[in-house]
């Protein structure tokens, strides 16, 4: 019983360190400065987004029939 109740403590100490708090740069140190064309510089949630050209979408079209391939006039055997 005392052995899980020290379980159960460790884990809620645990759960309670991964709060999420704004990123600040370290000591010493500043954020990048404001892209051209922005007044004010952006803040980490803001430069943390991921933009969209990074992750794009799946735009082509899976095949859902098998299709017989055509010829290819460049797969030649190799020379021997």
């Amino acid at each position: 019983m005392r052995r899980a109740a020290l379980l159960i403590a460790g884990s809620l100490a645990l759960v309670a360190c991964g709060q999420r708090n704004e990123l600040e740069p370290a000591p010493g140190r500043a954020l990048p400065p404001a892209p051209y064309g922005v007044s004010e510089p952006l803040t980490s949630s803001q430069l943390l987004a991921v933009d969209p050209q990074a992750v794009p979408e799946r735009s082509v079209e899976l095949r859902s029939e098998s299709e017989e391939r055509e010829d290819d006039p460049f797969d030649l055997p190799p020379e021997g």
